[in-house]
């Protein structure tokens, strides 16, 4: 999403919240450590149940958008497919795995909308026991229905294929010059 897309999608949200609704200090904190918890929670890669904690984060009902890979997907059913897939072909793969965030920025919007842009990684183990990782950027929108936090539109970008002798780096880290 390019950043004059995201800058319009959250101008259409903020006038799309009642004027007369504000969010105190103390109440945006409340959101931001709520929405913090909750995300955290579902990416825990240590307990059981990923894909079902991954798609708690999505509403039953309603539309969801979500942009990753050059594709977009609307409905919880898609989402569900592309979260099973990514599981049974990449993070089944990955053996002792960590999912390690490493920015969340949030902006609250209203107290039932809120945005969260993070960049994550995940250094693992491959099959043949080599450091590897993956990792991206995440850009969420929530909405807040009947007293929890929904994602309702997303970006997701990976970062580019990293050659293996880099691999085990955390990101922004380069290989001393030769």
């Amino acid at each position: 999403m390019s950043r004059l897309s995201f800058v319009l999608l959250a101008t259409i949200l903020v006038a799309g919240c009642s004027s007369n609704t504000t969010v105190s200090a103390s109440e945006r904190q409340a959101i931001v450590d709520s929405l913090t918890r909750q995300v955290q929670a579902a990416y825990d890669l240590s307990k059981p149940n990923v894909e079902q904690r991954l798609l708690s984060l999505y509403p039953a009902n309603g539309r969801v958008v979500s942009a990753a890979s050059g594709q977009i997907l609307t409905s919880r059913d898609s989402l569900a497919m592309g979260i099973k897939a990514f599981w049974d072909n990449v993070g089944v793969n990955m053996r002792n795995p960590k999912w390690i965030w490493d920015q969340m920025l949030f902006d609250v919007l209203a107290p039932n909308a809120a945005v969260m842009t993070a960049q994550y990684h995940i250094p693992h183990l491959t099959p043949r026991n080599q450091p590897h990782t993956i990792g991206g950027a995440w850009t969420a929108v929530f909405e807040k229905r009947g007293g929890r936090w929904y994602v309702v539109q997303e970006h997701l970008s990976d970062l580019p294929p990293v050659p293996d002798s880099m691999a085990a780096m955390p990101p922004g880290m380069k290989m001393p010059p030769k």
